[in-house]
């Protein structure tokens, strides 16, 4: 079974990032022989779109869990029609995160969070001002 999980760096011993779509990594790990692989997350730069990006991008690697601290509404229903669990956690040392996802303390995300708009939550340019 393998977990991508949302971090801001591309280390277990770095924390977890909250944010799915606009996080700097996602770190794959392997439950079942330990191997972890770190991926540049292709969507968090993007203008708008970062969480469909970014989840696709996990749909792709082929994982069975995602944990992460909040996830909008396109990439919640993109892991639902996957099959893939969305589960919940504080921004922990990624590796506090895999323990706790090992022993079951983790809580499953049964809805999503609100949509984010693109970057600057819409506050684009008002001309004049």
């Amino acid at each position: 079974m393998r977990i991508a999980i949302s971090s801001e760096g591309k280390s277990i011993s770095d924390l977890m990032d909250v944010r799915f779509g606009r996080c700097n990594y996602f770190l794959i790990y392997d439950l079942e022989s330990g191997d972890m692989k770190c991926v540049e997350n292709s969507g968090q730069s993007a203008s708008g779109g970062a969480g469909i990006a970014a989840a696709q991008q996990i749909i792709d690697e082929k994982v069975d869990i995602v944990i992460t601290g909040n996830l909008g509404p396109n990439a919640f229903n993109m892991f639902n029609a996957a099959g893939i669990k969305v589960m919940k956690s504080d921004a922990l040392i990624v590796e506090k995160v895999i323990e706790l996802y090992k022993n079951g303390e983790l809580t499953e995300l049964t809805q999503s969070g609100p949509a984010h708009g693109g970057m600057g939550n819409g506050a684009g340019f008002r001309g004049g001002r």
